[in-house]
């Protein structure tokens, strides 16, 4: 599958404190991405062109139509079009969640409801012991951080990845923080990787849907470099999730559920 290119080049009129000047910058890609399921038009995403494939998955096991990467039967992603076609072993449950054609923008917040019927069925609660010491936790934002080509040449994408407690194991880049998870997610899908016992490192804010894919994906504790919201905090409470945030420097906030930070790592 040949993807679009992830970063246009721009000429730009560049203020350096004392005169304008013109250069070329590097700007993220943006695109809509629609996805129909058995020939019907389910949604449209805005998103980075890159790793399509993830994203369908990721997408569709968020939003409660698939559980494993055996129920889509059949997948053609034209990036060229910003399309994926879907076909579904169950094809009835994608017409059973009460979507309408819905837009889903590269950001969180109107362009999404809170709270489909789907993440009721879909969320989980989080049992694990495992736990991850402070210096891990500050490690793994920096390798989050460290490892964004795509990052460094824009400034304008958000990063998501699945760890373990002393490295990325996934990692993926949108424009739009969720989507970033939503290809992590499909990622372990189609590779069969257990989330069970991982962690998450996050470069973007701590919303409510950002904490719900969390849960969903079975992961118990959420790292980010950005704030959590209080309708996020609640969830995490109500669900069993560890949320730390501001990581910066040698510095962090524990948000929720503190007995997973530890001096010393375990299960």
């Amino acid at each position: 599958m040949d993807e679009e290119r992830p970063v246009e080049s721009r000429t730009v009129w560049h203020y350096d404190g004392e005169m304008l000047q013109t250069r070329n910058d590097r700007i993220a890609s943006e695109r809509p991405f629609t996805l129909e399921l058995d020939g019907e038009e389910f949604a449209t995403i805005v998103c980075t062109p890159t790793d399509l494939e993830d994203l369908t998955f990721g997408f569709l096991a968020s939003e409660g139509v698939i559980r494993t990467a055996a129920e889509v039967i059949g997948l053609a992603v034209d990036p060229h079009r910003g399309l994926a076609q879907v076909r579904l072993l169950h094809p009835e449950r994608g017409r059973s969640l009460d979507h309408s054609k819905r837009f889903i923008g590269s950001c969180c917040g109107k362009g999404r409801q809170f709270y489909f019927r789907s993440d009721v069925r879909t969320a989980k609660t989080i049992l694990s012991r495992r736990t991850i010491t402070p210096a891990q936790c500050i490690g793994l934002i920096r390798q989050l951080q460290d490892g964004s080509d795509l990052f460094r040449e824009t400034g304008g994408v958000h990063n998501a990845a699945l760890c373990s407690p002393d490295r990325l194991l996934v990692c993926r880049t949108d424009i739009g923080r969720h989507n970033a998870l939503d290809k992590v997610y499909g990622h372990c899908l189609r590779e069969r990787l257990s989330m069970k016992d991982k962690v998450i490192a996050f470069s973007g804010r701590v919303s409510s849907e950002v904490l719900l894919k969390t849960s969903k994906m079975g992961v118990g504790t959420l790292l980010s470099k950005s704030a959590p919201t209080d309708l996020a905090l609640e969830l995490a409470d109500e669900l069993g999730i560890t949320v730390v945030g501001f990581i910066r420097g040698s510095s962090f906030n524990v948000y929720s559920h503190p007995e997973r930070i530890a001096e010393q790592t375990g299960d």
